[in-house]
């Protein structure tokens, strides 16, 4: 039996091997966290129905890494994306789409009994941008993480995957840009000042929908 993938804080993960692929990198950790066979063949290069004796896959983790970034990102990015659903085809060079990052999660990144919505947070006052944080706290957990959409006042820049604590921490973050597992303190959150990958807004959230309480969002 292939043994979970966990991270927690502290931890070094991968790397998005592209500047534009930072969505993508957050999405395939997500199927990591998910899949423990799929997590294998990224790390070990040990396909799910690999035989006793059989050969791993050539290359390195970094390599399986940036190849299926790349499978991500045609898919959240095409006019047919995850689960031959049709979306809005985004260009690859302005990153990952919230609405292809949905279609991700639900079809293979996260639980598969979850279903995503997207919320757009930037405009957000203070109140609004803590019932955001508290509903974050609430939908996140195992399986169910949550995308993360960072920039300055203008625009959208960054994306970083969610996850439950580990620790003494408010929320883990994927930081794909330095491959690290951080902190997303709500104060942070809440004052604009979250300083990921230089980024300090938060844009929008691509979380899980709340279906057992009534949260606000």
């Amino acid at each position: 039996m292939v043994a979970p993938f966990w991270l927690v804080a502290g931890d070094h993960a991968p790397v998005q091997q592209t500047s534009t692929t930072c969505g993508s990198a957050s999405l395939t950790v997500a199927r990591m966290l998910a899949n423990p066979a799929f997590a294998g063949w990224i790390r070990d290069g040990i396909r799910k129905d690999a035989q006793d004796g059989d050969r791993p896959d050539d290359g390195t983790e970094a390599q399986r890494f940036a190849a299926y970034e790349q499978v991500v990102a045609s898919r959240t990015n095409a006019l047919v994306g995850a689960g031959r659903r049709l979306q809005l085809p985004w260009p690859r060079a302005l990153g990952t789409p919230p609405w292809g990052a949905l279609n991700e999660l639900e079809f293979g990144a996260a639980d598969p009994a979850a279903d995503y919505t997207v919320a757009w947070v930037r405009h957000r006052g203070r109140a609004g941008l803590e019932r955001a944080y508290a509903a974050l706290q609430a939908r996140v957990r195992a399986g169910r993480p949550a995308l993360l959409y960072v920039g300055n006042a203008w625009t959208p820049r960054h994306v970083v995957l969610v996850m439950p604590p580990t620790g003494e921490q408010e929320l883990d973050v994927y930081e794909p840009s330095v491959g690290r597992v951080v902190d997303l303190p709500k104060q942070a959150f809440v004052e604009r000042r979250l300083a990921i990958a230089g980024w300090e807004v938060a844009w929008a959230v691509v979380w899980a929908e709340s279906k057992e309480q009534s949260v606000p969002a």
